[in-house]
């Protein structure tokens, strides 16, 4: 039994439905390669780092797959389209971690998963939303996710940029260290040992109907650009 009193049934028929919502917000997102599952996947290994409980892994892991779940109840054309957002419709979208917590509680949730998804966007330095949280104010778990999630982005192709190379990727990652990632969290996903999920799409078959953009084609280039 389950320290929170579900069967290992229970808990096994939730990671399913967690699953299943992961991957219908990633056909959402138009991304063309499992990006919850390998958010999920990149936040554990970095969580196991720094000793979480096998409780906290859970909620973790519930989180990672369902961190964007809000932006597909959002529905909003904008997410998919090339191109930059503007100012209404970056404000919009700062609103999804919030909902993403609602619908986190909705289909079963704990507690933790719904405050890990809505405070992932939270940065290091505090400029981060929806709560301006900084440095250790922002949960590991929070931290972990925001990492994982980025790294993945990064080296997916999206259709308004396409994917960085592991390497462009890894140097991203460490300049952004301490400004919107945690430090220690970047130094860890740096030193893991070298797994599938750690590779870039760059290479993969994908057709762009129109230009997109680039990294140079971004003033200021951070994840904050991720949608």
């Amino acid at each position: 039994m389950a320290s929170n009193g579900k069967t290992a049934k229970g808990i096994n028929l939730e990671g399913r439905v967690f699953r299943k919502l992961g991957e219908t917000t990633d056909e959402f997102e138009l991304y063309t390669h499992p990006h919850a599952e390998r958010i999920a996947t990149l936040a554990t290994e970095i969580a196991r780092k720094f000793s979480l409980a096998s409780k906290d892994l859970q909620s973790l892991r519930a989180a990672a797959l369902l961190h964007d779940f809000g932006e597909s109840i959002m529905n909003r054309d904008y997410i998919k389209r090339p191109g930059p957002l503007s100012a209404d419709e970056r404000l919009d979208l700062y609103r999804h971690p919030l909902i993403g917590e609602q619908e986190v509680a909705n289909s079963g949730g704990d507690r933790a998963a719904q405050l890990i998804v809505r405070w992932h966007h939270e940065w290091w330095n505090g400029t981060g939303y929806p709560d301006g949280l900084s440095r250790e104010e922002i949960p590991l778990a929070c931290r972990i996710l925001r990492v994982a999630d980025s790294y993945a982005a990064l080296t997916d192709h999206r259709p308004y940029r396409r994917a960085m190379t592991k390497e462009d990727a890894r140097e991203h990652m460490a300049e952004w260290a301490g400004i919107e990632f945690d430090p220690n969290v970047v130094e860890t996903l740096l030193a893991l040992e070298p797994i599938p999920e750690l590779d870039s799409f760059t290479r993969s078959e994908m057709v762009f109907e129109q230009p997109i953009q680039t990294e140079q084609d971004t003033t200021i280039f951070s994840s904050s650009f991720l949608r």
